[in-house]
């Protein structure tokens, strides 16, 4: 279908602000009389607080107020407290203090005499799982969502029986199953079996978590890093304990969240409350590089086993896995339960069993992280493929086209009850990224060797699911004709929020220079809308500001049909007018439209409003009601199974055998995101997602000492993420531009799996350098390559995790 807006490249309108700097961040928060406020933080991996003694912090010159575990809200364990009396990994807030300047709360931190009694930790999911083995916390050691906090060990014979080198599987917290997977893998032609490890490796936005706050008239007044909006606002306001009514949002701007700025988040309720405590005087937390590192979330680690049998043409007939996950010190984040459902959708198995157990350990919270257990499924099962592929003596790419589901998804299943997806094409892309890539051409040379260096090639698949609906959208026509598009969605930085705002002036025919984005909090009257989190914007975005502009478009029509005679559907928009299709000369200007939609009240200009949409959503129509033409309304669009971002990507490295570093030559990713609406954004999307999957796959992971339980990698320079230096000059993309049939213009979501499928890539082309060599550990960090081309043991233990 062709579309004036959709598909085409703009510049997105707060591209300028980023440019010359005048974007205004958390952190750029100032206001007079401001207070600082800093953290004390806990220096052990587990303990509890005995005594606090504030005396001679209350004597620093400028200090103000401190605030204490007691005196806020603790949630249910093993949630993430704001500040917690039994902190559960080092780097954990305790207290917090406010005063005149930061080096002065700085001293008065210094100042502060804590008594802590040290209790029993762990770094390692397994060494809590063993008979008598220490518990991260002091109520258990097993958490998640949908899953009961408890305490669950495995028996000695457990570990017995697997010894050192294959992962013990003990009884299983969450368990599925389809088909029979005994029968499939006594008619496999090829079985893999291989036990597994993937690190976690921390966030490390750009823009560390900075808040700031203030109250007035009753109302709290926040300022916070977050990628999302609208959706920020409840969890926030019951954080800081007040009706989200109350609460007066800002998040204009993102430097970067990666999932670890979902929503909102402990840490941006403190200025708030330290406000209160100070008669709602502005208080501002700058967040130092470890302290984002210990309070911004991580990848959660995997100790897995996997199985797989194959048929003689490379058919995936069953797969049997199981999942330890490191949960970190909270309940954390559901990847293990999405390494489940990735390996459906990316393979689809015919026969597959699914075992996990989430483990806490005293680490720093895992939270959601572009791919979150999709990804890792991709590093860890697709050298596995090839593995498979070289035993059944077929091309690595045959492999992956027999198994992936494509032509639509039509017949491609999802999950543990083997559901319906709304489309999937990634065999399309794997058979275009070959094309492109020259894959055949490539494979042919794969292994050449010149000296010391061999050139390799390698193919990685990934998934995550992609868009959600029940959200709402609206828009606004002013007396001067403007469209106002209103959007609660956030700024990531992806300009996606952008992108699909224009669905709204696609609809109403609008040119782009006569529309505004409302956008950045929620005093710019924002729509209750999913946040930008998940690779849901595009297709969930696009639902809302369909329906929004559709109401909007049926007010024009039934004003132009008012006004001019006859029945809506005689009339047509075009040109900002409302125009019968009889008599083009017959035509009222959308600017005359909103001034009679004031004139008739009601549902035309606001002051009635859809009894479904959510209470965000009618206050922010009240605010604006009498202003013009309104257009609201839920997106109760049909959908029907889940929607599949899915990725392919392709490249050749360059490995020295000697040095163990390697140099990628090339690299190409494509997506299959349904509709492309903006082409410049997604290029960004495959080429960022691998660069940040480079990363992925061979530096970036936690460390800890497992004595004393302390962290080793808590900046920039330790965690070791890809720079220019890394990456090929050019990197080609491309997108499969199938409609998903669920979206009114054929969009849906791709950022997530474009990480997973450059580095599982790279992975399997670094494998493919040392002749198939299967790691079985990410990341790939430069000495194990160096110990395998050298025939030398590994200096790690097959199973050991969080260490270097």
């Amino acid at each position: 279908m062709s579309y004036r807006l959709i598909g085409k490249d703009f510049t997105p309108p707060d591209l300028e602000a980023k440019v010359t700097g005048t974007a205004r961040f958390s952190e750029d928060f100032r206001a007079d009389g401001m207070a600082f406020i800093r953290i004390l933080s806990s220096p052990m991996p587990h303990a509890q607080v005995k005594d606090i003694d504030l005396s001679k912090a209350e004597r620093v010159p400028g200090f103000l107020a401190a605030l204490t575990p007691e005196e806020v809200k603790q949630p249910a364990p093993p949630g993430q407290p704001i500040l917690s009396a039994e902190p559960a990994y080092v780097g954990q807030p305790v207290i917090a203090i406010a005063a005149e300047t930061e080096q002065a709360a700085e001293d008065a931190i210094a100042a502060v005499d804590v008594e802590l009694e040290p209790l029993a930790f762990c770094v390692d999911p397994l060494e809590s799982l063993k008979p008598g083995g220490p518990n991260a916390t002091l109520g258990g050691n097993i958490s998640g969502r949908g899953i009961d906090y408890q305490e669950v060990k495995w028996t000695g014979r457990d570990f017995a029986v697997a010894g050192d080198e294959r992962l013990p599987m003990g009884n299983p917290v969450v368990e599925w199953n389809f088909g029979d997977i005994d029968k499939a893998f006594s008619e496999a032609a090829v079985v893999v079996e291989e036990s597994i490890v993937h690190a976690s490796n921390a966030h490390h936005a750009m823009e560390p978590r900075s808040a700031a706050a203030y109250w007035e008239n009753g109302k709290c007044h926040v300022w916070g890093s977050t990628q999302s909006t609208a959706f920020a606002q409840p969890s926030l306001a019951t954080l800081i304990g007040i009706p989200p009514s109350d609460l007066v949002f800002f998040a204009e701007f993102c430097g970067g969240g990666f999932g670890g700025k979902a929503a909102s988040y402990p840490l941006m309720a403190l200025p708030a409350l330290m406000s209160k405590k100070l008669g709602g005087r502005p208080c501002l937390i700058r967040v130092s590089r470890a302290e984002e590192y210990y309070n911004g979330y991580a990848r959660a680690g995997f100790q897995a086993w996997a199985k797989m049998g194959f048929r003689s043409d490379g058919r995936l007939i069953a797969a049997d896995v199981y999942v330890v996950q490191d949960l970190g010190s909270t309940s954390g984040f559901w990847d293990f339960n999405n390494v489940g459902s990735a390996t459906t959708i990316v393979f689809q198995p015919e026969n597959m069993r699914f075992r996990a157990v989430p483990v806490l350990t005293n680490t720093v919270p895992k939270g959601a992280q572009r791919g979150p257990g999709e990804n890792q499924t991709a590093n860890m099962f697709e050298p596995l493929l090839d593995k498979a592929a070289r035993e059944l003596g077929i091309d690595r790419l045959a492999i992956r086209t027999i198994n992936a589901p494509g032509g639509g998804g039509k017949d491609a299943k999802y999950g543990k009850d083997q559901g319906s997806v709304t489309s999937a094409y990634l065999r399309e892309a794997l058979e275009k990224g070959a094309e492109r890539f020259r894959w055949a051409e490539r494979a042919a040379r794969s292994g050449e060797r010149n000296g010391s260096k061999v050139r390799a090639v390698g193919i990685g698949q990934a998934y995550h699911s992609a868009g959600s609906n029940g959200f709402d959208g609206l828009v606004r026509i002013t007396p001067d004709g403007v469209l106002h598009i209103h959007t609660g969605v956030g700024n990531l930085g992806t300009f996606s929020y952008a992108s699909t705002s224009r669905v709204s002036a696609e609809v109403l025919g609008y040119d782009w220079d006569r529309c505004v984005i409302e956008r950045g909090g929620t005093a710019r009257s924002i729509p209750w809308n999913l946040g930008q989190f998940g690779s849901n914007t595009n297709f969930t975005m696009t639902r809302t500001n369909w329906v929004a502009a559709t109401d909007a478009k049926n007010k024009l029509l039934a004003i132009g049909a008012m006004e001019m005679g006859g029945e809506p559907e005689d009339y047509d928009l075009a040109d900002e007018h409302v125009v019968a299709r009889a008599d083009g000369s017959k035509r009222m200007s959308f600017a005359d439209c909103a001034s009679k939609a004031m004139a008739l009240g009601g549902g035309y200009d606001g002051h009635e409003v859809p009894e479904e949409i959510n209470p965000l959503t009618k206050a922010a129509v009240a605010a604006i009601a009498g202003t013009g033409l309104i257009g609201v309304a839920k997106d109760t669009l049909p959908k029907d199974g889940t929607v599949p971002a899915l990725a392919a990507g392709f490249i050749e490295i360059e490995l020295d055998l000697e040095t163990g570093k390697w140099e990628i030559l090339d690299y190409v990713g494509v997506a299959d995101c349904g509709t492309v609406i903006h082409p410049q954004g997604v290029a960004a999307q495959v080429r960022g997602g691998a660069v940040m999957g480079f990363g992925l796959a061979t530096s970036e992971r936690h460390v800890y000492d497992p004595a004393y339980g302390r962290p080793g990698a808590r900046g920039l320079y330790q965690a070791k993420p890809k720079t220019y230096l890394d990456v090929p000059v050019q990197m080609g993309w491309d997108a499969v531009d199938e409609p998903d049939p669920q979206n009114p213009i054929g969009a849906k979501g791709i950022g997530e799996p474009l990480e997973g499928a450059a580095s599982s890539a790279l992975i399997c082309a670094i494998s493919e350098a040392l002749g198939g060599h299967i790691f079985n550990r990410t990341p790939v960090v430069t000495d194990m390559i160096v110990n395998v081309a050298a025939g030398r043991p590994q200096s790690h233990k097959p199973l050991q995790t969080n260490c270097e």
